[in-house]
């Protein structure tokens, strides 16, 4: 049961317990209540309980309308400030009408009510409710700490993701068994770090991730910190060589350092075989630095001492030589989907979709060569000429002809029918698909 009473109350008396309870700490507050709290790096108590606080961390446009019909509550005009005349009434009030599940997500309440439950301890709400670490909040205090006006620039070298901005689990990818055993193994590395730490067991946690463009290489690790609650920390290797970002060396070690201060995360790096064809080749004596620089930190992060999982990402294997291959403990092959694979991805990715007569096993027979990214795009093809007919149904038809556009500008798109530049036929990339977003 849910209702703008009820989420009212709910956030009121959990303030209220809170204020009071001074053994409890952030991880017992839920993310959309700490949200609205987080100042200056932490907590504060009181909690104000104010008609601009309780619409924020409720989504209830009017909290006060909300509650002002029950006999437990009350309004201060002159300050906004909404508060239990008994708060008694309140807990039984709120205890009637709650779930199980909702009270299990809320560390707080659990802890003020854990006589009174049967299957919920304090223990359990508080481990499974998101931690501190991973809330967006956080993420900015943190990096407003560890960078001034000066340094700002330093931050376009990483993409820093809260698991709240990750949209994407692991349950809407479309994994091989290598992948799903690698994953697996990881969890359990993350699970157990005191374990290894104690035998010895440090050089783990550091993973390189190869295969063609659109494979999911991104995807699989963004979704990863999402089901595991972990910031997000990505970099392009090939940003190093911008020059607006000047000393390109301080930069990497940089990246490293904001790793490990929103440790536990996962550190994602991109285009890592930019690092061989930058040591072979006669680069800029300060971006070979850089490049030194970067395997250096790489040798000394780990996952056990550090809480950082690090993945490598490129598309390019053949490029990376011996020294880049042994930073990693475990390499990942993400290889084109196979007809199964296919088949599955288009099942997840219609799931929201009215689609008649829909076959994807057709449909993956269709498709043999084609990424996970690709077959995105011909979703969208067929979703976009459909809306063009005033439809929102698509048809399996609409499906096989998009598959057939597809091939034709792909096609096209490897054609050399003008002098220069071929990849100026194709916009934002240089292998003919919109990959950036699925690699």
């Amino acid at each position: 049961m849910s209702s703008p009473e009820l989420d009212v109350v709910e956030f009121l008396l959990t303030a209220s317990l809170y204020t009071e309870n001074r053994d409890l700490d952030e991880r017992d507050l839920p993310p959309r209540y700490r949200r609205v709290f987080w100042e200056d790096g932490e907590v504060e108590r009181p909690l104000t309980t104010t008609t601009n606080t309780a619409a924020a961390a409720t989504g209830v446009e009017r909290p006060w309308e909300a509650v002002s019909g029950l006999m437990f509550t009350d309004r201060d005009d002159f300050s906004g400030k909404i508060d239990f005349t008994d708060r008694d009434m309140a807990e039984s009030w709120l205890l009637e009408r709650i779930s199980d599940e909702r009270l299990a997500n809320n560390p707080t309440l659990v802890y003020a009510f854990e006589d009174r439950l049967d299957d919920i301890t304090y223990e359990q709400a508080r481990e499974q409710n998101r931690p501190i670490h991973a809330d967006r909040v956080w993420i900015d205090s943190l990096l407003e700490e560890m960078f001034d006006e000066d340094e700002e620039e330093m931050l376009d070298l990483v993409d820093i993701r809260a698991p709240e901005e990750i949209e994407m689990t692991l349950e809407d990818l479309v994994l091989t068994e290598d992948q799903e055993q690698e994953i697996h193994k990881v969890v359990k590395a993350i699970e157990h770090r005191d374990y290894l730490a104690e035998i010895g067991l440090r050089e783990i946690g550091k993973l390189l991730f190869v295969g063609p463009p659109g494979t999911g290489k991104t995807s699989v690790a963004r979704a990863l910190a999402q089901d595991l609650d972990l910031p997000f920390v990505e970099v392009k290797l090939s940003m190093i060589t911008s020059q607006y970002l000047g000393e390109t060396a301080k930069n990497v070690d940089k990246t490293f350092e904001v790793a490990k201060r929103l440790s536990p995360c996962i550190l994602f790096m991109d285009e890592f075989d930019f690092v061989a064809k930058t040591r072979s080749s006669d680069e800029h004596a300060a971006i070979k630095r850089a490049v030194n620089t970067l395997l250096k930190s790489i040798d000394e992060i780990s996952l056990i001492q550090d809480d950082v999982l690090l993945i490598g990402a490129t598309n390019h294997p053949d490029q990376l030589d011996a020294a880049a291959w042994r930073r990693f403990d475990e390499i990942v092959n993400f290889p084109k989907p196979d007809r199964d694979m296919r088949s599955d991805i288009l099942r997840i990715v219609t799931r929201r979709m009215d689609v008649d007569d829909f076959d994807p096993d057709e449909l993956a027979d269709a498709t043999e060569g084609l990424t996970g990214s690709d077959l995105r795009l011909v979703l969208r093809e067929a979703v976009l000429d459909a809306l063009t007919e005033n439809r929102t149904t698509l048809t399996q038809q609409d499906m096989l002809e998009a598959i057939e556009d597809f091939e034709e500008r792909d096609n096209l798109k490897n054609m050399d029918m003008i002098e220069g530049d071929a990849d100026a036929l194709v916009a934002g990339g240089t292998d003919g698909h919109d990959h950036d977003h699925d690699d």
